[in-house]
């Protein structure tokens, strides 16, 4: 006994845990350490392709998932297989994912652990690290505006506090005063990049102080002081609805990932570190405490061994990887059912507008404000954020007053963090809530960029969550604003599975398409022109309803030529039409541009087999290319004519608007038409 005693390198307090709890942790924490051992020979073996290996830190991921509740989310990344063992994830399906195998968790689709399940109440992470932590902030948001005393975990490494999401996450956490803890694993390496390359701070928990937050630094390796760390902190976030920061102090002591080896490593920080083994302390800490003996520790091992190999076994005899098409491609966007009143436009209103019952003249700018006053009246989950929309209505006006309406728990002003924003509107979908996030300006979205083409919309393709968000895109040229808030950036998105990009041209289809949106379970892109706000007036329901995402609309019928496109280029089409009455323009208006509206697109073709595409985004890489070359590939036999493209010059937004008015298409939409007309 007092030779276990003397082997201790760790003070290990009880804080009053029974002996079946302090048992419960001691195979806790056995379990990925020897699933980990058995996962690294099984690589060796080539059984398996690729391990991320967390052994020497496993009382962090143990110790912080058995001090939650089972329904509190958290957030892990790849060196956390604790979580998932604690939360009780059957041993078969975590063999399966991590051959690729399609009866895994991600039907095949994802690596090691890439990937989430709301039954466990565990969110997959990214490759990208940092938005992970952003998505807690979304699920304490939830849990505060139902007034439910629970809080959600986000992990990162040292390294991942260097990210931009590391700050904004924070910062979003402190000013919204949200119950999430942050645990920050500080292992030494970001794969091979010491901490002393990492950061200059004395210790990460030091910037807990910037954001206003507590934060606390603890032996990661002690599965007790974690334990009773987080549950303390954890009521702590609970009774004064505050974030905390927590650095757990540990090392990794195998490769970042097996391939890298640890030959950057010295190797005295492994003897070091050696001595500090989390498994083998507590092992023997349980010993001198006479909880169990020698024989009994031996005994567990068996068990879990045996388990694993029983496990192992049905994973491993799991069905071959087959390819089903129509599933792969169905399970890119989370299903989508309309509800209301699909409202179409007339093609040709004769009637002066506002004539027709149930309707009302409304600018533009007026039914995106309706839609969505409608839609917040309609779905009390649904939640409004973005910079300066509140008591300021927003940069447009388009939210003023709704704070009034429905308070600053649902209309909440952002701080500049766009990328936070947009992982916490995904963190709130994990709690079934509704979000729009209102871009100041389009041109903004770069820096949320991330959060949106590998986050919200791949999510649903990788573990089957749906990402109920909304991002509103004030868009467009033609104000004079320069090159900052002006750009036309919708085809950043149309190359993205998983979003759907919607971009209304009149009164009617913005309510419409804006209700349409909010009610679908997948991320949407909502562009609004700018210049169309207030120049742009048309006949609008009363009514709540929509107008289907995914289908064009026929504007005018023509034989001459067909011009395909949307947005400002609708009114650029219409003007010029208007213009010149002896040439019979075929229009159709998009207005989704993904997914697109192929058969409106080959019946625009047929009507007159010439073909010009019109848009404001510039020539290059703009979604006319796609266009047109998916008429080629499979219209060909009805053109009479190359297809031609009219679109704005391939250089920024100039501000002045002599010169802005030379960039955009439109200055060269004449010459274009004659020339298509002349060949």
């Amino acid at each position: 006994m007092q030779y276990l005693k003397n082997q201790l390198l760790m003070q290990f307090e009880k804080k009053g845990l029974g002996n079946e709890q302090l048992i419960e942790l001691y195979r806790e924490l056995l379990l990925p350490r020897l699933i980990e051992e058995k996962m690294l020979l099984l690589l060796r073996q080539g059984r398996i392709s690729k391990w991320f290996s967390g052994i020497g830190q496993e009382a962090i991921s143990v110790g912080v998932t058995k001090a939650l509740d089972d329904d509190e989310w958290i957030m892990p990344l790849h060196r956390n297989l604790g979580v998932f063992t604690s939360r009780k994830l059957p041993l078969r399906k975590l063999f399966m994912q991590w051959q690729g195998n399609q009866d895994g968790y991600s039907k095949g689709r994802e690596r090691s652990f890439h990937f989430g399940t709301r039954e466990h109440h565990i969110c997959g992470m990214i490759s990208h690290l940092g938005p992970q932590l952003a998505i807690a902030d979304g699920v304490a948001l939830a849990y505060k505006l139902r007034k439910e005393k629970k809080i959600s975990v986000a992990f990162t490494g040292e390294g991942g506090t260097s990210e931009g999401d590391f700050h904004e996450a924070l910062n979003v956490a402190a000013v919204w005063d949200l119950p999430v803890i942050f645990i920050i694993e500080n292992n030494g390496y970001g794969l091979s990049t010491p901490v002393n390359e990492q950061y200059r701070a004395s210790s990460l928990v030091d910037k807990a102080k910037g954001y206003g937050m507590d934060g606390v630094q603890v032996d990661g390796n002690n599965v007790l002081t974690v334990y009773d760390t987080i549950r303390g902190i954890r009521d702590y976030c609970i009774r004064q609805q505050k974030p905390y920061l927590v650095e757990c102090m540990t090392f990794r002591m195998r490769g970042h990932e097996e391939a890298s080896g640890t030959k950057y490593v010295p190797k005295e920080l492994f003897q070091e570190w050696g001595k500090k083994d989390p498994v083998l302390n507590y092992e023997l800490f349980l010993i001198a405490e006479g909880v169990i003996d020698s024989d009994t520790s031996k005994k567990i091992r068996e068990e879990i061994k045996q388990y694993i190999e029983s496990e192992l076994a049905i994973g491993f005899n799991a069905r071959p990887v087959f390819v089903d098409e129509e599933e792969e491609l169905k399970d890119v966007y989370a299903e989508s059912t309309a509800r209301l009143p699909q409202v179409e436009e007339k093609k040709f209103r004769s009637a002066p507008a506002g004539n027709s019952k149930g309707e009302s003249e409304k600018r533009f700018i007026d039914a995106i404000k309706e839609g969505l006053h409608q839609s917040m009246m309609e779905h009390p989950n649904l939640i409004l954020m973005g910079q300066d929309i509140a008591e300021y209505g927003g940069a447009f006006k388009i939210t003023e007053g709704f704070v009034n309406k429905f308070g600053k728990d649902r209309v909440r002003n952002t701080p500049l963090c766009e990328s936070a924003i947009i992982g916490s509107a995904l963190g709130l979908s994990l709690e079934n809530f509704k979000s729009v996030v209102e871009m100041q300006f389009a041109d903004f979205v770069s820096v949320g960029f991330n959060q949106i083409v590998n986050n919200l919309a791949k999510i649903h393709y990788r573990w089957g969550q749906a990402a109920d968000v909304v991002i509103r895109m004030p868009t467009g040229a033609g104000v004079g604003a320069g090159p900052f808030h002006s750009q036309s950036n919708e085809a950043w998105f149309t190359h993205i599975p998983g979003l759907k990009v919607v971009y209304p041209a009149t009164p009617m289809d913005a309510k419409g398409l804006l209700i349409a949106a909010i009610n679908d379970p997948n991320p949407v892109i909502y562009f609004e022109h700018k210049a169309l706000y207030r120049s742009v007036s048309g006949a609008v329901p009363q009514e709540y309803y929509e107008i289907e995402i995914g289908r064009g609309r026929i504007v005018r019928e023509g034989d001459d030529v067909s011009i395909i496109t949307y947005g400002a280029g609708l009114h650029w089409a219409e003007d010029y039409a208007a213009e010149h009455p002896e040439i019979s323009i075929y229009i159709l208006d998009l207005r989704t541009l993904l997914p697109l509206d192929y058969a409106s697109i080959r019946a625009a073709v047929s009507a007159t087999g010439k073909v010009l595409i019109l848009h404001e985004d510039t020539l290059t890489g703009g979604i006319g290319g796609e266009l047109a070359a998916w008429i080629a590939e499979h219209c060909f036999q009805l053109l009479d004519a190359p297809v031609m493209r009219c679109a704005s010059l391939d250089t920024p937004v100039p501000f002045s608007i002599v010169l802005e008015d030379n960039f955009l298409g439109r200055a060269r939409l004449a010459e274009t038409v004659e020339k298509l007309l002349a060949y």
